[in-house]
């Protein structure tokens, strides 16, 4: 009989996809995670107040195996392809049509790259015609992912352009040197296959590393025949590929099953803060906002330090909270998430005591070597056991609006020091 417990110690703490085999070894779930480790070890832990269907069957699982994966982005991509090759029971019985996304290509000179909801999918493949015979490839489909973020996201590595032909001006992508060339005419519909959509069949195909000892071999010829531009590009394409920053296409299906949001609706809006300076100057804050387990970019803020004097996070902390809590136009935080340790927590539990607010606090700060992180927490009013077992299951949800409220405060910084100099 497996020792699941101990199994499961050695699955990796990152991104990737789980699998659940009955005992007669047939694939019956399949689901993804930022960290394997503790999304497998959590169907197995007693749950609060909500049961996943998963769970109820989870006496039929005979074994366990993991794939690591080197981003979100391709976790999502393997889970699909498993689903559609195995069908797993629980994946199919749990399916929500409407917000499950397709990834299509389609039949142009130059083919358009974009998503399609499943909904919509149907109501296609109903009426047929035009619209559904010029979907040449089809990938997904994809539970819950980000659609926006997503294209985004591929555009920027694969330079797949959205602008038309033999435009009277250049793309703002082009501008940007992330179109080749489509609206320049600079790129035949031939080089534009070739470099930019059969690259990304690959990687939607699950080939990354396929796709990667290819970019080298280009990127060699490229050098070697003096093409140093194209090099240049392959190369800054090649690095995109092995550093995805995918958190912005992390929404509810990360932190929690489709059945199991209302764990994630306990606290169905958490502010993410943190602060940014270079030294002495350029001092900064970042307000960020999920609710129901999904970044909603209308709410983020941007604050410029106006009082503290010399470097202190923890005073420029309290100037962000205490100017954003008099907003009360701006809604009422369910839980507050500091990009911080003790110092932090203390100085926010000291501001929202200062207003008599008793919201719940957590802090998040890289703890040795910044090899792990370490939770702060300021439960106010909650019960400290239920909500430190609610923090340790969605610690993924945490980390993500962590890890948003510091790249939002990065992004300001840089914006104020390239204006400055």
């Amino acid at each position: 009989m497996v020792d699941f417990k101990e199994k499961i110690k050695k699955f990796p703490d990152s991104s990737g996809i789980y699998l659940f085999y009955s005992a007669s070894h047939e694939l019956i779930y399949v689901g993804k995670a930022t960290s394997l480790r503790d999304r497998v070890k959590s169907y197995f832990q007693k749950r609060l107040k909500t049961t996943r269907p998963i769970e109820e069957m989870i006496h039929e699982v005979g074994d366990i195996k993991c794939r690591q994966t080197d981003s979100v982005l391709e976790a999502v991509i393997l889970e699909s392809l498993y689903i559609k090759k195995y069908q797993p029971i629980y994946n199919v019985q749990g399916k929500d049509d409407k917000s499950w996304n397709y990834i299509s290509i389609f039949r142009d000179p130059y083919p358009m790259v974009a998503t399609i909801r499943e909904h919509d999918l149907k109501v296609l493949r109903v009426e047929g015609g035009v619209a559904y015979r010029q979907i040449k490839y089809l990938f997904g489909p994809y539970p819950h992912l980000n659609s926006r973020a997503t294209l985004k996201t591929l555009r920027q590595i694969f330079l797949f352009s959205t602008c038309q032909p033999n435009q009277k001006r250049p793309c703002l992508y082009y501008e940007m040197k992330q179109c080749l060339g489509v609206c320049t005419g600079e790129i035949s519909p031939e080089d534009y296959r070739k470099e930019v959509i059969r690259p990304l069949i690959m990687f939607l195909r699950g080939k990354k590393k396929g796709l990667v000892r290819v970019w080298e071999k280009e990127m060699e010829k490229a050098s070697h025949e003096e093409r140093f531009e194209e090099a240049a590009r392959l190369r800054n394409q090649l690095r995109s590929l092995r550093h995805v920053q995918d958190m912005a296409m992390i929404n509810e299906s990360f932190v929690g099953d489709e059945s199991e949001n209302s764990s994630v609706n306990r606290y169905s809006r958490i502010e993410g803060y943190d602060i940014s300076n270079l030294g002495i100057t350029d001092k900064v804050g970042s307000l960020v906002v999920f609710r129901n387990g999904r970044p909603d970019k209308s709410f983020y803020r941007k604050f410029n330090i106006k009082t503290v004097v010399g470097q202190s996070d923890v005073d420029c902390l309290a100037e962000v909270l205490e100017r954003r809590l008099k907003r009360e136009d701006w809604g009422t935080p369910d839980l507050i998430l500091i990009d911080g340790g003790k110092p932090q927590v203390n100085k926010a539990k000291d501001v929202l005591e200062g207003r008599n607010l008793t919201l719940p606090v957590v802090g998040i700060a890289k703890g040795p070597e910044r090899k792990r992180n370490d939770f702060f927490l300021v439960p106010f009013n909650e019960n400290p056991t239920e909500f430190s077992a609610w923090v340790k299951h969605n610690k993924n949800l945490l980390i993500a609006v962590r890890d948003e409220a510091h790249r939002f405060a990065i992004a300001f910084n840089r914006s104020k020091r390239k204006i400055r100099l």
